[in-house]
């Protein structure tokens, strides 16, 4: 079923921090009804990515860092704002040099995600990351960040061990996995 776009009759910034800042919308739908909705909105970004870094075919590298929302360290992929004048790979690339002291040769974006399309604007494309090379550019962390290599056939005990909770990353993860075993030839192509 098609549907029309709700017409937004007003857009107000209604708070605005660094890095973030909240709309209301004044909507009306294709029915006649008039409604506001509040987002969370882009602030001034050109977008993010969320990298899986192979460091082989079955070793993810993934990074233990403080997560303010939860006020613990968790694991997961690198990840950051795509700066002016980059595109979302040379984005990848950077950001896992920064993170993981890696840098890739062989970059392949997997998809587009967003995390809660009904009030928040923000996506993120996730970058698969092969054929690694060491190189560390200095990043804007506050502290260095714990490289873990993990078996990416073992996600499962990733997800149970309580470490790796965010679901981009875990997203990420499935995807990559998915796409490297549908590449992988079978014993009937060899």
């Amino acid at each position: 079923m098609s549907r029309k776009m709700p017409i937004i009759h007003n857009r107000a910034v209604i708070a605005e921090t660094r890095q973030f800042r909240i709309e209301s919308l004044e909507l009306e739908f294709s029915s006649g009804e008039l409604r506001q909705y509040e987002r969370l909105a882009k602030s001034g970004t050109s977008g993010a990515v969320l990298v899986v870094p192979m460091l082989d075919h079955n070793t993810v590298l993934l990074i233990r860092e403080y997560a303010a929302g939860l006020h613990r360290y968790e694991l997961g992929l690198p990840k950051g704002k795509i700066d002016a004048g980059e595109d979302n790979l040379d984005a990848a690339n950077r950001e896992l040099k920064e993170e993981a002291g890696y840098g890739a040769r062989r970059l392949h974006h997997l998809h587009t995600v967003s995390l809660a399309p009904a009030y928040l604007e923000h996506t993120i494309d996730i970058i698969l990351a092969e054929d690694l090379y060491p190189e560390k550019l200095a990043g804007d962390e506050p502290e260095e960040l714990e490289v873990v290599p993990w078996s990416l056939s073992q996600i499962e005990r990733l997800l149970t061990s309580g470490e790796c909770s965010e679901a981009r990353s875990i997203a990420a993860l499935y995807l990559a996995a998915e796409h490297l075993r549908k590449r992988q030839p079978t014993s009937l192509d060899q």
